[in-house]
């Protein structure tokens, strides 16, 4: 595995810096603190959403899945394309397309983390004094 994970961090060296770290049997790829693609069994894939996601499915390509209480569950990482493997060029847009689909995801999340504050302090707030 870790020979796969120093090809993939050497195939998007112009883009950046790529680290891995380990989590559940297969390893998190991330840029700039963000992940942005998992591998497992040997596969890469790629974090998709609303918007790149069509790329995706353009190719026939699908999501990573994995079995949970008998059924199967997907996850929004997509397979990646072959041919990036052999076109760095192409294997930098995708990472890219990938972190961009994880920034949107985080600051989605980010904001609905503040919209919840505000909702819990305005129902929580005094409504008035008691003298």
């Amino acid at each position: 595995m870790s020979e796969f994970i120093g090809f993939l961090q050497e195939l998007l060296e112009k883009w950046g810096e790529v680290t891995a770290r380990r989590m559940f049997g297969g390893h998190g790829l991330y840029h700039e603190g963000l992940m942005f693609a998992i591998v497992m069994d040997k596969r890469l894939y790629l974090k998709a959403d609303t918007q790149n996601r069509p790329e995706f499915e353009a190719l026939g390509l699908t999501p990573f899945t994995f079995p949970m209480k008998g059924r199967p569950v997907a996850l929004s990482y997509w397979s990646a394309p072959d041919a990036i493997f052999d076109e760095p060029t192409e294997a930098v847009r995708w990472a890219r397309s990938a972190w961009d689909a994880a920034l949107r995801g985080h600051v989605a999340k980010a904001q609905a983390r503040e919209k919840a504050k505000a909702r819990l302090k305005k129902r929580y707030a005094p409504t008035g004094t008691v003298g």
